[in-house]
């Protein structure tokens, strides 16, 4: 599953920062603040103890426009307001996933507050849960009957097929709850958006997104281009992107060993990173391993197979400042017949939960956005003989169109093509979301400007402080002189 991992802050920064805060809230205090329809002024509170005033709100939307009986659900969000006389549009954050929380992304510990907090020099910034997500997720979650068999050989065609019948086994359980499945695409959440940007009375709105939250932007700027005042996004995701090409990935193992090779140590403990990925794999494949492990039950034990190593290289390749070293590792001891590493890694409960579950949200929204057929026996093909196959996608192709109403169609699929002022922050390490398929999906923006973070990952926003500094100047109308960040790389042998 696609997930976002966190990069840590110094507690430097921290300290300085909250110093900055107390004084911008101060300000803040003394000004009379407006409130609009459904909110009620809160103290917000981060995981790690930061505070500051700000609302709290929701706007009530159609679960599905299309129906002319749906129900109606309440899309929430937090506003911190802006510190400047001259405030323009809201900034609106659109969090990744899909499935994210842009509430809890503004709360965990040592992550991006600090980035929420400087942003309200240019306009109120809105924290918001995009429907299906955090407080605006009141569907619940689908515990389905169909269990995967970790202790025995499993064919990804037999997962894949526990899979398709478990997604239609929820969203019939979730009509018989009253729950429109169909009301859970990208385009009605760009909907949402602009009944924000109304609820707010705001000529314009500005977009701040990252991952899949770069989608939805994507999807608003082809829906109301008029309503766009700027757009920040980073590790864009294509609206035709849904699905990555398995090339591509193997392409970012390339630039991982570019990267070891910098480090005489690492260099030597792993002077071929793709050709021991594929021995370990096809050590799997012909022989899978019986690996035995502790969990928070108890004794467990795991028929380990190739696709369970591609599930775990694939969830583990977003950022290399948080599990790069500790792959390397695993595929290096696996190599020599070690599997120790291998215990201690799936004592972090990877694959402890057999049973097939659903949030209808990010089950939705990626089976509606979808693929087009042209892409899809591309991607088919690739991964005949690619690192990883599917598993970097997973549950997606394998899920497409089995719930066909769902579709969004290829019109939804095309590129945006405009002239928003947008800003594109890509990570040259970024596991997920790679550079070339980033340059591709913003290649009809006539006013985009591109930031190349050097030796960053997928969650690039808090790798540097120089990240800050460059959207602030975008968002100041400001020239950006320099189109490159350097971020120093990890020990690749710690």
């Amino acid at each position: 599953m696609r997930y976002l991992t966190l990069i840590k802050l110094s507690a430097i920064t921290i300290i300085l920062f909250h110093t900055g805060l107390v004084q911008a809230d101060s300000k803040q205090a003394d000004e009379k603040q407006r409130m609009y329809p459904n909110e009620q002024p809160i103290t917000f509170e981060t995981m790690d103890g930061l505070t500051t005033d700000a609302y709290s709100g929701f706007i009530p939307v159609p679960e599905n426009r299309q129906n002319p009986a749906s129900r109606e659900i309440k899309v929430h969000y937090v506003r911190f307001p802006s510190n400047s006389d001259t405030a323009t549009a809201p900034i609106i954050y659109l969090a990744g996933g899909p499935g994210g929380s842009g509430i809890n992304t503004a709360k965990y510990p040592n992550f991006r507050f600090p980035l929420f907090m400087a942003l309200r020099e240019f306009g109120d910034v809105i924290a918001l849960d995009q429907r299906g997500t955090g407080l605006s997720n009141d569907t619940p979650q689908c515990n389905s009957k169909q269990r995967l068999n970790h202790e025995s050989a499993q064919t990804e065609l037999e997962v894949t097929q526990q899979y398709l019948a478990a997604a239609i086994e929820c969203a019939g359980l979730w009509k018989q709850q009253g729950i429109d499945i169909n009301g859970y695409t990208t385009e009605q959440s760009a909907r949402d958006l602009n009944d924000l940007r109304v609820h707010l009375q705001a000529q314009k709105m500005a977009l701040w997104g990252i991952s899949y939250g770069s989608h939805l932007a994507f999807a608003t700027m082809k829906l109301f281009p008029g309503q766009i005042d700027k757009v920040v996004i980073a590790s864009a995701e294509g609206l035709n992107q849904t699905v990555k090409l398995p090339e591509q990935t193997d392409a970012y193992f390339a630039r991982l060993q570019d990267a070891v090779n910098t480090q005489d140590k690492a260099r030597n403990a792993y002077p071929d990173i793709i050709g021991m990925m594929k021995k370990v794999h096809q050590k799997l494949a012909q022989e899978p391993l019986t690996v035995q492990y502790k969990n928070k039950a108890g004794d467990a034990v795991i028929l380990f197979q190739k696709q369970h190593m591609q599930m775990l290289a694939a969830g583990m390749i977003a950022d290399p400042h948080r599990y790069a070293t500790l792959l390397l590792h695993i595929y290096r001891t696996l190599d020599q017949g070690d599997v120790s590493v291998l215990q201690e890694v799936l004592k972090r409960g990877y694959f402890d939960n057999t049973q097939i579950s659903f949030q209808a949200m990010p089950l939705a929204m990626d089976v509606a956005s979808g693929i087009t057929s042209e892409r899809l026996r591309l991607v088919e093909q690739q991964a005949e003989s690619s690192l990883l196959g599917l598993a970097l996608n997973f549950p997606m192709p394998h899920l497409n169109r089995v719930l066909p109403d769902l579709d969004l169609g290829d019109e939804f699929r095309t590129n945006p093509t405009n002239a928003i002022p947008t800003l594109l922050l890509s990570g040259t390490l970024d596991g997920r979301t790679y550079p070339q398929s980033q340059y591709e999906a913003t290649s009809g923006l006539a006013g985009l400007t591109k930031v190349t973070v050097v030796n960053a990952g997928h969650n690039l926003f808090m790798s540097s402080p120089e990240v800050t500094e460059v959207i602030k100047t975008f968002l100041a109308g400001e020239e950006i002189r320099d189109s490159e960040i350097v971020v120093e790389l990890p020990n690749f042998v710690e």
